[in-house]
């Protein structure tokens, strides 16, 4: 899974991506500062089950356990801003637009504050409104491009042949079909108009590259009446107050030793601070107190919770133990889209798995459970397979 870190130059993207990833992207306060998109590695929170169970601990293996919450290891790319016109090769235009192909969902960082424009120059007082409503039209025009330079192959085909130019979206030929009949259009001998097809690339995009708004930069003055603004206009999105600034302050500060932190936390403790440091971080305090934190945890996981609507869920070999056949406890953990089945967990462990596929056992039940189950979060799961 790919979580894509977007928006337009000068909103804090490279200090999210930072604090989020602890990697040192470029950090500077003009456009374009990232030309080549950064990787890391970021991570999905979730109360680690060895708690509920009452066990002295667990052994991760594909992912972490640090004071009780399991930390599942998600890829997130870091791409440079994206300018109104990227679609026609504006700014790096289409190279940043095509960087973001395989995200699963993507995380936009607004000014909340206002005071930059969708061009990253300073503009007091600008809509930060405008920033969502561009960067929707972009992907929009870039998808549509993509089935425009593809047309003249694609016309009077069926819509299978468009899934597979866009596969490469992560748009399944299934989606593709619903979103076609969703719109009642023609999958059999297609000869769409061009507002036609661009009403497809709309829904694409909604389901393709999912968006949740990171309203950075809420210290600011104006940053909480916009947002509050941000709320109002776009109810049905999903909108965190964000304070990525503080966030990458405090993981720098927990990684040297000065404070304790967990990422997502309301509040740290210090450990050993000067009065300078001290100061510095009260200041943070102030803004954590006001929001419930800095937003940058929250947003990963309303990401992979909300927007791609996963499940955490972990298989074992010893359903009394729980644990595999090593003895290590709770060793896997696997993100899986909700109504997955242990059919599916088994295809994710392996296929030889899958197809040899008998039963499961819910392990906190002891209960056995086939195929069709649905999976719940949190589940910890034994598969039984033949040989």
């Amino acid at each position: 899974m790919l979580l894509g870190v977007v928006g337009a130059p000068n909103k804090g993207k490279s200090t999210l991506f930072s604090a989020a990833t602890l990697v040192q992207a470029k950090i500077a306060d003009y456009p374009f500062t990232t030309i080549d998109p950064n990787k890391g590695v970021t991570y999905f929170q979730a109360t680690c089950p060895h708690l509920s169970l009452h066990l002295q601990k667990c052994d991760p293996h594909n992912s972490r356990c640090e004071n009780g919450i399991r930390l599942i290891p998600i890829n997130m790319i870091d791409v440079a801003g994206l300018v109104p016109g990227a679609h026609e090769g504006k700014g790096m235009g289409n190279e940043f637009l095509g960087n973001l192909s395989e995200a699963d969902a993507l995380i936009q960082i607004i000014d909340a504050s206002g005071n930059t424009n969708c061009e990253g120059n300073p503009s007091p007082n600008f809509d930060p409104a405008e920033e969502i409503l561009f960067l929707e039209k972009e992907i929009e025009f870039w998808i549509d491009g993509i089935l425009k330079r593809a047309w003249p192959k694609l016309k009077g085909k069926n819509i299978q042949d468009v899934a597979k130019i866009l596969s490469g979206l992560h748009v399944s030929e299934k989606e593709t079909i619903s979103i076609a009949e969703q719109l009642g259009l023609a999958t059999e001998k297609m000869n769409w108009t061009e507002e036609e097809r661009f009403s497809f690339s709309q829904e694409v995009r909604k389901v393709s590259k999912p968006v949740i708004i990171a309203a950075n930069k809420i210290d600011l003055p104006g940053a909480k009446e916009n947002y509050k603004k941000l709320k109002e206009r776009f109810p049905d999105k999903i909108i965190i107050p964000c304070f990525a600034d503080g966030e990458l302050a405090l993981r720098k500060a927990a990684d040297k030793g000065l404070i304790h932190y967990t990422p997502g936390a309301a509040d740290f403790t210090e450990v050993n601070v000067n009065p300078a440091q001290k100061h510095a971080l009260d200041k943070i305090r102030g803004v954590m107190k006001q929001w419930g934190g800095t937003g940058v945890q929250q947003c990963i996981n309303a990401a992979v919770q909300e927007l791609l609507d996963l499940i955490e869920v972990y298989p074992v070999e010893d359903e009394s133990k729980f644990c595999n056949n090593f003895g290590k406890v709770l060793p896997d953990s696997f993100l899986l889209p909700r109504g997955s089945t242990p059919l599916d967990l088994a295809a994710k462990i392996h296929t030889d798995l899958a197809k040899h596929f008998i039963s499961a056992v819910n392990c906190r039940t002891k209960m056995r459970v086939g195929k069709d189950y649905q999976l719940q979060p949190g589940d910890i799961i034994k598969i039984v397979a033949g040989k």
